[in-house]
């Protein structure tokens, strides 16, 4: 039987190529976002080009009731969920922390970590009743090193960091494997969503080098979910071969 995946954050970016590849591969789909036009679209498309079942779920993962009906709705086959990749997340400015916007802050801790935990809290009790199960917390290498004026944006990718180490405990012993995908610079909508629309700004992030795309991070990541039952990956940094560090990039001048 197909295996059945639930990606928050699908509407964009990393998720959107999730699904695109667990799609090609026959995977059922549980897709959430927040902007329902563009999550239809895709769903449709899906199950046109490859015949597999998609649900959409709309919902803000910041919105913990909304987050507990959207699972509590599902039924039949959409029950009973194999991989969870928690990949709704965003970063807002680049400030210092006196200069933070204080509803930046919340935005991004409430997304980043408080979403992460109401959706894991949603669906670990039907892994652990099942005793299977892969959960994917997409981190990034922010949640590794801590750069100037990302302060509170990689705090919580430092907490997803955290998180995932103790996820991985406390559910070995119910054989459900938990992975941290951390992602170096990687061109999706995130510097554009960062710097608040700001076009030139955010091309300017990614210009001299060849970053990673999200399809690269969908790769490894459905890579990691086809590995035997006995392998887990419990920890994946991916980093352009231009990147070194979170602040070490080689650009080339451009003439």
């Amino acid at each position: 039987m197909p295996k059945n995946v639930f990606i928050t954050g699908a509407s964009s970016g990393i998720g959107y190529a999730c699904a695109e590849l667990f799609a090609r591969k026959g995977y059922n789909l549980i897709l959430n976002a927040r902007r329902e036009s563009r999550i239809a679209d895709l769903s449709e498309r899906l199950q046109s080009e490859y015949g597999i079942q998609v649900r959409n779920l709309i919902f803000d993962v910041r919105e913990r009731e909304s987050v507990f009906a959207a699972v509590e709705s599902l039924s039949g086959w959409e029950t009973d969920i194999d991989i969870l990749v928690n990949n709704a997340g965003l970063a807002l400015g680049m400030n210092d922390l006196p200069d933070g916007d204080l509803n930046d802050w919340e935005q991004m801790i409430d997304t980043n970590v408080k979403g992460l935990l109401y959706v894991s809290k949603a669906l670990i009790p039907g892994m652990k009743k099942r005793q299977s199960g892969h959960i994917f917390n997409v981190g990034s290498i922010a949640g590794r090193e801590t750069y100037l004026k990302g302060n509170v944006y990689c705090a919580t990718k430092h907490a997803v960091h955290s998180l995932t180490k103790a996820m991985r405990i406390e559910l070995v012993s119910h054989n459900i494997k938990v992975s941290l995908i951390s992602p170096g610079a990687t061109e999706t909508e995130f510097s554009k969503v960062r710097f608040k629309g700001d076009d030139d700004t955010a091309k300017n992030v990614y210009r001299g080098f060849e970053p990673l795309k999200a399809d690269d991070i969908a790769q490894c990541i459905v890579f990691c979910a086809e590995l035997p039952l006995h392998v887990n990956v419990d920890d994946m940094l991916i980093m352009p071969t231009a990147q070194a560090s979170a602040t070490i990039i080689h650009k080339q001048l451009q003439g």
